[in-house]
């Protein structure tokens, strides 16, 4: 590994820097620190919270906390929020009080991330630009001193104003394609502000909400990184961008072959969502880790979901009772009269708002029983691919070795 630039702190865990430098992969760089190539996606509801992103940034890596709803992982204020729809007034006292839970859970959870880091790698916050509480989100983990905030599921046009207040704060856009890339950065670039990396997230391989307008688009060439990557990279050179903005490419990666590929392509690192969902350390309960560590390929299913943007989860018995029955829901949707889940949740919702063709069912409720384990009503979402130990869960630590190993076994 090239000595360090002057500068630039090594943040990587000495045995990983170790393992590292006889991988043959490039270190990512950002701001200052030399970091493991490797980040670790947000997943909501509460799967990847402080114990999942703190033990991943302890080793160099980029640990990644969910915004969505973390009040579900501290009793107290579960406790403080449950019922409020009851009283006089109760739709708007729930919706505020829920708001100041979840934003009382980010600062906790970022300040235990921080501790179990130890000082090493780098913790971001996953904020959907989709949630209506985007803004309040973002502006709260910025107070709280998170390292990066990374936004999807929308475009984040506003981000720079949002942290304005904190130049310091490094900004990440998840985008598909390379149309998004050069929107984001010519829209920023008017703000004074440019993205500190980009993820280029491929909708055809990741899990979750996917970056296409609809179903049919998944499979759409512009997507694939031999082309969204090379074609981002000539965009940059040619805005004549001084800094370099590193590229994070996401879905589908679960080797050291996959990880070798990319930075070819002009990657500067990738993204892994599902197999650190099912690590020891995972913040989800050990049946929503066996659920996702079990399925194949062939377990998947792609619908629409209620935020009007294609999904990709694990076919359980709810999804598929569910999409027996989607086409007679959305033939009769209207808006409801009233939601109790209107807090952290989406600002637009196919069921809440009766919009047509959208998914029809409550998202945190189907997301909360999945971090629980419940197979019968959970939504499971899940990235394409074997995982890199099969159906076993293993540590975060064992999960990055393999993917810094060369030609490491890869199970059937």
């Amino acid at each position: 590994m090239p000595p360090l630039l002057p500068g630039v702190v090594d943040a990587i865990e000495p045995r990983l820097a170790a393992l590292l430098e006889r991988s043959g992969l490039a270190p990512l760089v950002l701001r200052g620190r030399r970091l493991l190539p490797i980040v670790q996606g947000g997943m909501g509801v509460g799967v990847s919270a402080h114990k999942l992103a703190g033990s991943v940034a302890a080793l160099g890596g980029v640990g990644t906390i969910s915004s969505v709803d973390l009040r579900r992982h501290h009793p107290d204020l579960m406790e403080r929020t449950q019922g409020l729809a009851t009283v006089p007034g109760g739709d708007a006292v729930a919706k505020a009080a829920i708001d100041a839970a979840n934003l009382e859970a980010i600062g906790r959870e970022i300040a235990l991330a921080r501790e179990r880091s130890q000082g090493r790698g780098l913790l971001a916050i996953n904020v959907m630009r989709a949630v209506a509480e985007y803004a309040a989100s973002v502006k709260k983990a910025l107070e709280c001193g998170i390292d990066a905030v990374v936004v999807g599921a929308g475009l984040p046009l506003d981000l720079p104003d949002l942290a304005a207040e904190h130049p310091q704060a490094m900004l990440v856009p998840i985008l598909s394609d390379a149309r998004g890339v050069q929107l984001i950065v010519k829209k920023w670039e008017r703000k004074k502000r440019l993205p500190d990396a980009i993820v280029i997230e491929h909708p055809r391989l990741a899990g979750g909400h996917l970056g296409a307008a609809k179903i049919a688009d998944l499979g759409d060439p512009r997507f694939d990184f031999e082309n969204v990557i090379p074609a981002s990279r000539e965009f940059l050179r040619s805005a004549g961008i001084e800094r370099e903005i590193p590229l994070i490419a996401a879905g589908g990666i679960r080797t050291h072959a996959d990880i070798a590929r990319l930075q070819s392509l002009g990657a500067a690192a990738v993204q892994l969502g599902t197999p650190f969902a099912v690590t020891e350390e995972g913040d989800a309960s050990e049946a929503f880790k066996q659920v996702l560590a079990a399925a194949k390929d062939e377990d998947m299913v792609e619908f629409t979901s209620v935020a009007g943007l294609p999904a990709r989860a694990v076919a359980t018995p709810w999804l598929r009772a569910y999409l027996k029955i989607e086409d007679k829901l959305q033939a009769v949707v209207h808006a409801k009269s009233r939601c109790t889940k209107a807090f952290d949740c989406l600002a637009q919702c196919g069921l809440r708002d009766g919009l047509k063709g959208w998914g029809q069912f409550c998202i945190d409720n189907q997301l909360a029983a999945a971090l629980r384990g419940d197979v019968k009503k959970g939504l499971f979402f899940r990235g394409a691919g074997a995982l890199p130990f099969g159906d076993q869960i293993r540590s975060v630590r064992e999960l990055m070795e393999r993917l810094l190993t060369v030609n490491a076994a890869v199970p059937a």
